[in-house]
């Protein structure tokens, strides 16, 4: 779950990271009475959840207050990348002299938190680091020892930072650090942590991404979640509990468990076909999940079959093949499907399925084929 920049760097302040004065505005009015609070230029930045909004025009600076009133009205309501901006954050212009990028990410191969830095702030770090690998300095942290003094320091001095502004970014570091254990996230960053004419570190832009998976210990970052970077898809597989990635294939898959979603859209490829979704639908299969699962998939017009693949653990495949039914009974299908049960009461479910008339397999890789070779009108 990605968070607007303002969200993030609100976050940021209460970690004690030194952020520009600002507010969030829905209308040219209140961006203008912001620009007045604040006084002199301000920077009037489109609040979306997508990269590359500066070179789409979302952001932009205005000296005074009838001029951030006319931007304000050109930004909002405008679309950026197929969303479209119904709030700016108005902050303070500050004068920059030099930019620093400073994130945190989980580095999965070490099972530990990382710290990526680079003095060539201001751009995408996937650039820098396509350009110049060298300019990209990693810094990998201990699961019990946290982000230790000496570290944030020796960080300070690879990045080229004078001595007096040391401290600085030591307290920013760490703060950042902080934020991203606290609010369990899989991305903090600050770009740019700007070194400002005036002698200061300054987060003038943030990033939090959270993950989805410890959101229940965090209903107050939950509640933050902007719906509009969501397909209707998406949302509808999250309000149900049902994990749903939209792919560009052709076989819809709804599968119990990621493991075998993962194995089952790898052997749709496996047999000349591409999965056109990741669906893992959970533990049990109750008839209004599975209708739930199945009006997912059947929203792609890209879907041309399904393969439903269960393997029935605590999950009974009788039960799991009446819910079928019921889903199946509840809607109009119009594409052809495959089921493989596969677990606790297999021979009942497929016996189910059968008087219904719906093809049953009882290996992953027969189910492939035949939901392949159905795909393409054989």
């Amino acid at each position: 779950m990605k968070l607007h920049e303002y969200q993030s760097k609100r976050i940021f302040a209460e970690y004690g990271i030194p952020i520009p004065k600002g507010n969030i505005a829905t209308t040219a009015a209140e961006a203008r009475q912001i620009a007045k609070q604040l006084g002199g230029s301000v920077v009037i930045k489109s609040q979306v959840l997508v990269g590359g909004r500066g070179k789409a025009g979302g952001v932009k600076l205005a000296k005074t207050e009838e001029e951030t009133h006319k931007i304000a009205r050109q930004i909002l309501g405008m679309s950026i990348k197929g969303l479209i901006v119904d709030k700016v954050l108005v902050d303070r212009a500050v004068s920059i002299k030099d930019e620093i990028y400073v994130g945190v990410t989980i580095d999965r191969s070490l099972q530990r938190p990382v710290i990526i830095a680079s003095a060539e702030g201001g751009v995408e770090i996937e650039e820098v680091a396509r350009k110049n690998q060298d300019a990209i300095i990693r810094l990998p942290i201990g699961r019990r020892t946290g982000l230790l003094d000496y570290q944030a320091r020796n960080l300070a001095y690879d990045l080229g930072l004078r001595r007096d502004f040391i401290n600085q970014f030591v307290q920013i570091l760490k703060g950042l650090y902080t934020a991203f254990i606290n609010s369990d996230a899989s991305l903090v960053e600050i770009n740019p942590l700007a070194v400002t004419e005036d002698d200061r570190l300054l987060a003038v832009d943030g990033k939090i991404v959270l993950d989805d998976n410890a959101l229940f210990r965090h209903p107050d970052l939950a509640e933050l979640r902007d719906t509009q970077e969501e397909t209707a898809s998406e949302r509808q597989a999250r309000q149900v509990g049902i994990s749903f990635v939209k792919l560009d294939g052709e076989i819809g898959c709804m599968v119990n468990g990621a493991g075998l979603a993962m194995a089952t859209m790898d052997i749709i490829k496996y047999y000349g076909a591409e999965p056109a979704n990741f669906l893992d639908i959970g533990g049990g299969a109750k008839a209004n999940k599975v209708a739930t699962a199945l009006s997912i998939i059947l929203n792609d017009i890209k879907v041309k079959a399904v393969l439903i693949n269960i393997f029935g653990g605590i999950t009974r495949c009788d039960e799991v093949a009446k819910g079928i039914l019921e889903a199946l009974n509840s809607m109009e299908v119009t594409v052809p499907m495959v089921v493989r049960l596969v677990g606790t009461n297999e021979k009942e479910g497929r016996q189910i399925l059968a008087k219904a008339k719906i093809p049953t397999a009882t290996t992953l890789g027969e189910a492939a084929q035949k939901i392949v070779a159905l795909a393409k009108g054989v």
